[in-house]
């Protein structure tokens, strides 16, 4: 047991070192409050009078309280105080470099925790609770049945589902016989045969892509990271791991928090991202090029690319993974383009948690053939599933002017599909301000039945996580920098009172960016949703009935368009026919990969 002298240095704030105090006290120790009116004097001749063995000092800065702390310690020293006690300093603006400074024996500041005081002064490691190193990686889907609560809906995808898998059958792709070369190539260690598969990997790859893996000869703006830069990432992680990751969540049923990474250099991805997980960030998403969804082939090697996206070779991916805490979540963008079984593998060899695949919207709003996506992302499905990832389904075609019930019957198809393969999806619904709203009015009233409901027709569809995205608030945000942390806030407030499981949220200059993402962008928008989260604790919105009648519309719209998908012979050929987003809404089918499905016995042609 401890004898503490617990000290308000201050003439108004004491609730600090009162909280403080009463915990002690509950641990057994022996605790004195001085009241906050004393002088600096009375103060030094109480703490000399009883042999105390830490005097607890709470002060919140200002003009000349530095050197007036100074004072308070030379006087504590001049009575013989120091001699056999610790002098211990608290307040918002502390920090443990300033205590020392100014001659105290230990300094906590805003984002220290009473634990962290506790352990001090039983000159104990801190427990694991204040520890980033112990949380645990949260699993997203692993509390849903993917059970379908819509009999009529239900009978409906099954129908497309099944159509889609037979149609699929016997097919292939150079994208799928590309993904299999790799798996070939992890498990072989003769170079002979090691030279084979790579030269028959190239001949599957564009030239620019085969140019760049066995000439060297990279697409403008990519190079190999040097060692010294590697170094310093290493270093920097070495040096400055965080003693304690603050929580943005105020309890357990919010949302899980993921910001993008994307710069085009990996090592100052991971420096982005280490102070985001500093911040309490849960996880992240790697946003590729778009470029790399339009060639055949993946780049490989460490690289930096000088224009948004970073490379998603396995050797970036592994990087950024290595240099993540082990609890934070990682998610590999792959939902469109001519790479995704591929990029699916590589992305769960090198240690990711989950991945994207959206087979309407990546033939809808990213340009790939549908045929050619449908083939490559059954068969990407059927590799998350068995690495046990989860994939996410973004609703991005809705910016393109796609009626809302469209994209969600477009992300339930994909449900289906996942669950008959193995795969656990993930709705992905968007969380904004989109054109199809814009052009028929359903927020003018306001933002929050809309995005509500929403969410309230896919429950009433399907028992599976959602995460709205990508990113929420998107289309509300200005080039001002409080305006747009307000608009994420907002956002995020309102997608935890409806009980999603994870958000995105962009960072405040994510929108209007015309360079790089700033670090204190990144912190505005953690920083507004961290104070969101505390306002509304388990408070939530109340939607006005505008929200059932959209909630009840949303599915009767999604049973409508499922109804015109089932009726023609396979998805492809649906999304082809505009069933799932017309040319009227803004969205055009795909041209990338076309008429490059194959039976699955035909040669797979070269690229070259």
């Amino acid at each position: 047991m401890k004898k503490i002298l617990c000290v308000p240095f201050d003439p108004v704030h004491d609730v600090g070192i009162k909280l403080i105090k009463n915990s002690l006290a509950e641990r057994g120790h022996c605790t004195e409050l001085l009241p906050p009116d004393l002088s600096m004097e009375e103060i030094v001749k109480k703490a000399a009078a009883t042999q105390y063995d830490y005097i607890l000092v709470s002060r919140t800065l200002g003009y000349g309280v530095a050197e007036l702390l100074a004072r308070f310690n030379d006087l504590l020293d001049a009575a013989g105080v120091r001699e056999s006690t610790k002098v211990v300093l608290g307040g918002k603006p502390i920090t443990p470099e300033l205590a020392a400074e100014l001659g105290f024996d230990k300094g906590f500041g805003e984002h220290s925790s009473i634990d962290e005081v506790i352990a001090y002064i039983e000159d104990r490691p801190l427990n694991g609770t204040a520890d980033n190193h112990k949380r645990t990686k949260p699993d997203i889907a692993s509390h849903y049945f993917y059970s379908f609560r819509h009999k009529r809906i239900g009978e409906l995808l099954d129908t497309i589902a099944e159509k889609t898998l037979h149609w699929a059958e016997g097919k292939s792709s150079s994208g799928i016989e590309r993904c299999k070369i790799q798996e070939e190539l992890s498990a072989v260690s003769d170079p002979s045969q090691k030279k084979r598969l790579t030269d028959r990997y190239n001949s599957l790859c564009d030239p620019v892509i085969a140019d760049a893996n066995s000439k060297k000869i990279f697409p403008k703006g990519v190079r190999y990271i040097t060692d010294d830069e590697m170094e310093n990432v290493r270093l920097l992680i070495r040096e400055k791991q965080p003693l304690r990751q603050q929580n943005i969540r105020h309890h357990s049923r919010q949302p899980l928090i993921f910001k993008f990474l994307g710069s085009g250099c990996p090592t100052m991805d991971i420096v982005h991202a280490k102070i985001c997980e500093r911040y309490g960030v849960n996880g992240f998403l790697i946003v590729n090029p778009s470029w790399e969804a339009r060639y055949e082939g993946l780049l490989h090697g460490l690289l930096t690319h000088e224009n948004d996206g970073t490379i998603t070779s396995e050797e970036n991916i592994r990087l950024m993974r290595d240099c993540l805490n082990p609890s934070t979540l990682l998610t590999v963008r792959a939902h469109r383009g001519l790479n995704t079984p591929e990029m699916i593998y590589l992305a769960a060899k090198a240690g990711a948690d989950m991945t994207k695949i959206n087979l309407v919207y990546g033939s809808l709003g990213a340009g790939t053939d549908p045929e050619r996506l449908t083939v490559d992302g059954l068969y990407a499905m059927k590799i998350a599933a068995e690495h046990n990832m989860a994939f996410d389904i973004p609703g991005n075609d809705e910016l393109s002017g796609v009626p809302a019930a469209k994209s969600l019957a477009g992300l339930l198809i994909n449900v289906m599909l996942g669950k008959k393969l193995g795969a656990k999806a993930i709705l992905k619904p968007l969380f904004c301000y989109g054109p199809d709203i814009v052009l028929h009015g359903q927020m003018k009233q306001n933002f929050v039945d809309y995005n509500a409901a929403k969410i309230r027709a896919l429950r009433s569809i399907v028992d599976a996580p959602i995460w709205p995205g990508e990113p929420i608030a998107f289309m509300t945000q200005t080039e001002e920098r409080v305006q747009s942390a307000n608009a994420t806030s907002y956002h995020a407030a309102l997608a935890a009172s409806t009980g999603v499981d994870a958000i995105t949220i962009a960072s405040t200059d994510e929108a209007f960016s015309r360079g790089p993402i700033t670090i204190a962008s990144r912190i505005d928008s953690i920083r507004a949703v961290t104070d969101a989260f505390r306002f509304m604790g388990d408070a939530s919105f109340q939607p006005t009935a505008a929200a059932d009648n959209f909630t009840d519309d949303f599915v009767r719209k999604i049973q409508s368009a499922l109804e015109t998908v089932a009726a023609y012979a396979n998805l492809p050929e649906a999304i082809n026919a505009g069933a799932l987003g017309s040319k009227e809404d803004g969205a055009y089918p795909g041209k990338f990969g076309k008429g490059t499905v194959r039976n699955s016995e035909q040669q797979i042609p070269n690229h070259k």
